[in-house]
């Protein structure tokens, strides 16, 4: 942190300026470790990773991208996604990540929300074809077509001038040039969105929650020193930089000024390699991760000494089980975490010194006192006292600014009074503090992400033998959530299970193809003052008894 006359410190003023403070500290330090094709380790300093955001950032303005405009980032974890984010902010633009496991409907729908200007591209990256995909996903949305840029990734040869010519579709195709020149330097706009997260909405289909370049960078310093980070410090990537979580910790790791370990691949020999040899002191993922770090551990020892924090989202209910395991292995000190797409990962963390179990619990206190949060009765809107349970709403600059094409979102997401509508259910234990129970929805955790069920039953419904749908979510043979299909026949079909997944494949990301799907011939159902529902409750008895009979095709109830 630099100092003002008077001996205070002095924020940065934008992203681009939190990096050159990064190089004028130590030009020469390393401030990303990168995978290569074979898996060694490619370290990034300060200075090459200023020198290929100038270079982009040229090469941003000499396309055409400037303020306002928004860039789709389809790349994994690569300190490209680092170098993308920061010369999008140069020029005042915007990032949209897309997740390497999104199908061609999931990006089409981004494309047509978001009308990129260009897509940073993967290229060749773990036998993935992202370009197929895309276009695919082109001839599917409603959107003028984006330009696109292959990015070869860190250790990789440029690819050939016909590789880049036969990744036209439709609006030129082109590589980013390192040696570069930069061009004319100009001040970006701090009130300008910088980055759009995907989440699921109450159609099935990711809303894009976006924030100012203003929000990332002062969330980026509250968490760095929430989470005690200390300069050189190594902190674990591994999960994608596309989704909050990933993009909110490597942010803290820069403010930090530490070292961002990123992990392009979620290998779990792999990642624990990494935590050893580079003595990783800070990570934050969820208890699904987690626990196949610590199977993984427990077949191979390793010294993970050094690690001193672990952010801890209990997906599974297993964080507590986990947190004993760190504690007892080597001395990791647990806190539950909060946070979303909206109001950014690592909004609210629980101190070290927080006694535990209590801290292994989601939620925490605020990490910056220029966040609020008020807990109210979802049925009335009367604010909550502390220790009352209600819907936890938040203000402050974490909040999300805006949801890329969908100008009306912003408004069902907001009280009058200007307070966000996390949809989350908890309570206050101090007017900064507060305990996450659970979500107030229906939403499914798949893999680590959030998934609205809605977005499966749709992809059901479509199918020309399915009259109804409905998917609930139940404890899967290794522990995690699995997604369980129920579907009603249209008179006279007899819909294949096996070809209801398969059709789902075809447009949702894998970790969201229904683990099983049941053929039923009526749906439970109960009268309620609002109408006929569907008794979820009586469907996720049936796939837990399906689960655990353990039928590899499951039967016509």
């Amino acid at each position: 942190m630099e100092i003002d006359a008077g001996g205070g410190p002095v924020p940065p003023r934008d992203l681009p300026d939190l990096l050159g403070r990064l190089v004028r500290q130590d030009p020469d330090a390393v401030v990303a470790l990168d995978k290569g094709p074979d898996g060694a380790t490619v370290p990034v300093s300060r200075t090459e990773l200023e020198r290929r955001v100038a270079a982009l950032t040229g090469e941003l303005r000499k396309a055409g991208v400037g303020p306002g405009d928004c860039v789709a980032v389809w790349l994994p974890n690569w300190s490209d996604a680092l170098v993308w984010q920061f010369a999008a902010a140069a020029v005042s633009a915007h990032v949209v990540g897309i997740n390497t496991r999104y199908n061609v409907t999931e990006v089409a729908h981004v494309l047509a929300r978001a009308r990129p200007e260009l897509v940073a591209l993967a290229h060749d990256f773990h036998g993935l074809d992202l370009l197929r995909r895309l276009r695919e996903a082109v001839d599917q949305a409603s959107s003028p077509a984006p330009a696109v840029v292959l990015v070869p990734g860190p250790g990789r040869e440029r690819p050939a001038a016909e590789e880049i010519a036969a990744s036209d579709v439709g609006r030129g195709a082109w590589t980013p040039d390192p040696d570069a020149a930069p061009g004319d330097p100009a001040v970006p706009d701090p009130q300008a969105l910088a980055v759009a997260f995907t989440t699921s909405g109450s159609t099935g289909m990711p809303k894009l929650a976006a924030h100012r370049a203003a929000g990332v960078l002062s969330h980026a310093v509250a968490d760095a020193a929430a989470l005690g980070i200390a300069p050189g410090e190594h902190v674990l990537c591994a999960l994608p930089l596309s989704g909050t979580f990933g993009h909110t910790l490597a942010m803290a790791a820069l403010a930090a000024g530490g070292v961002c370990v990123l992990e392009p691949v979620f290998d779990a020999d792999a990642v624990l390699d990494d935590m050893a040899v580079h003595s990783v002191t800070h990570v934050a993922c969820g208890d699904d991760l987690m626990a196949r770090l610590a199977e993984a551990w427990r077949a191979r020892p390793r010294d993970l000494s050094s690690w001193r924090w672990w952010g801890a989202a209990d997906f599974q209910g297993r964080a507590r089980e986990l947190a004993q395991w760190a504690a007892e292995a080597f001395g990791t000190t647990t806190c539950g975490v909060y946070g979303s797409s909206e109001l950014f990962a690592l909004t609210a963390a629980w101190p070290p010194d927080e006694p535990a179990p209590g801290r292994w619990a989601g939620g925490g206190r605020l990490v910056s006192r220029a966040i609020e949060v008020r807990v109210v009765d979802p049925a009335t809107g009367k604010v909550l006292p502390h220790g009352q349970e209600g819907e936890l709403q938040f203000r402050g600059p974490n909040v999300v600014d805006s949801y890329l094409g969908d100008a009306e979102a912003a408004g069902r997401a907001f009280t009058g009074d200007g307070w966000f509508r996390s949809g989350d259910l908890g309570r206050l234990t101090a007017d900064d503090a507060f305990v996450y129970v659970v979500r107030m929805g229906d939403a499914l955790r798949l893999r680590g992400f959030l998934v609205d069920p809605a977005e499966i039953e749709q992809r059901l419904a479509e199918h020309p033998d399915v009259r109804t749908a409905k998917v609930v979510g139940v404890p899967g043979p290794d522990g995690a959530t699995a997604a369980v299909g129920f579907v009603v026949a249209v008179d006279g079909q007899e819909p294949d299970p096996a070809e209801l997944r398969r059709w789902c494949a075809r447009t949702l990301a894998g970790f969201k193809v229904p683990a099983a799907v049941q053929v039923i011939g009526a749906m439970p159902t109960t009268n309620g003052p609002n109408g006929v529902k569907i008794r979820a409750d009586v469907l996720r008895e049936w796939a837990v008894r399906s689960m655990d009979q353990s039928e590899s095709r499951p039967s016509r109830q």
